[in-house]
């Protein structure tokens, strides 16, 4: 059967959402229909967009591939779905994909931005690619070495995932650090050792920051060794955030360094382009089963606009959505129009 609308999820003003029914064409030549099966909230960046909070000289840069509307609002905003190739050129129908579109029963979407799943990566647990990929350039950005110590302060998705990486260089230490003492069992569970705050091992070869909070990157300056570098992965949208850099900051000739996704770690830039990199990211999932432990909450697309206050209040990891027709297969009834 053909379809005309499709309903999206849009944030309609500063901690307000709705579905919207909004026109679905008909696929070009290069294009494909797909229908959703899952999407995922992500939780820093998707919590500042519902507060309206992202700072007006970001707009721009903060701009996601199918985003509509503009910030603050209204505007319909995500990265994160899982979806089946419903109509579109041979070999498309059929293909369990990842595409950066925003939260959406249908849509269409050209050929080059369509990302299959490669063997072995379940649907369920692809909607972790987004975090997977900033993740894999973090640990570009951070180039840890074969026996160092590592910590990883902030074990949200990305921290997690971060320290799972720079885990898999041989004889590295990493300690995932988190004020949630239930963070542990996540740590356990991806096989990294854990340590509250106030127990975090000084003399870290290397320090990431993922806990977007001013606290956190004051003890990322404190963990580390001298000459040490410190990756600050953390956005923090409008919010000014002071550091502590007198004292021993300049005697010890510590490295502060940014990373962000919006770019390929600089020494990948002549070889990798962001498609390789999210291939690699799916790739990683696939060989990674246990990761799906960082998704710890499901909800119906239907229960979005309640769903996502509550997220970007909250403390959540990654938040998957299902959609009502969520099986992962093409329909039989699914026709090209």
């Amino acid at each position: 059967m053909a379809y005309s609308t499709a309903r999206a999820f849009w944030v309609t003003a500063p901690g307000k959402g709705e579905l919207r029914d909004e026109p679905l064409p008909e696929p070009k030549d290069g294009e494909l229909l797909v229908r959703s099966c899952f999407s995922a909230i992500s939780r820093g960046t998707e919590s500042l967009v519902w507060n309206g909070q992202v700072p007006e000289s970001q707009y721009q840069r903060m701009r996601a591939p199918f985003q509509a509307g503009d910030f603050p609002a209204p505007v319909k905003y995500g990265y994160c779905n899982i979806g089946v190739v419903e109509a579109g050129p041979e070999p498309w129908p059929g293909q369990r994909i990842f595409s950066l579109y925003p939260h959406q029963e249908r849509f269409v979407l050209p050929v080059r931005d369509a990302h299959p799943l490669p063997p072995g990566l379940a649907p369920e647990r692809a909607v972790l690619a987004a975090n997977t990929e900033t993740a894999l350039n973090a640990c570009w950005d951070a180039s840890p070495l074969a026996g160092e110590r590592i910590s990883v302060i902030g074990a949200g998705v990305v921290g997690c995932l971060t320290a799972a990486l720079c885990a898999a260089v041989p004889g590295t230490e990493v300690e995932l650090i988190d004020i949630n003492p239930q963070r542990r069992r996540i740590a356990e569970r991806l096989g990294i050792a854990f340590a509250e705050p106030t127990r975090a091992r000084s003399g870290a070869d290397r320090v990431v920051h993922a806990s977007a909070s001013e606290s956190g990157a004051a003890l990322a300056l404190l963990l580390a060794a001298d000459e040490a570098t410190i990756v600050e992965l953390s956005w923090y949208g409008q919010r000014a955030v002071r550091l502590p850099l007198g004292e021993d900051f300049h005697s010890r000739r510590l490295t502060l360094k940014s990373s962000q996704v919006g770019q390929l770690a600089a020494a990948q830039r002549p070889r990798w382009d962001h498609q390789r990199r999210l291939q690699k990211a799916l790739e990683l999932l696939a060989a990674n089963p246990a990761w799906e432990v960082l998704i710890d909450g499901e909800s119906q697309f239907a229960d979005l606009p309640r769903v996502m206050a509550s997220v970007a209040a909250g403390d959540a990891l990654c938040h998957r959505i299902r959609y009502s027709e969520s099986s992962c297969f093409l329909s039989t009834s699914a026709t090209t129009s």
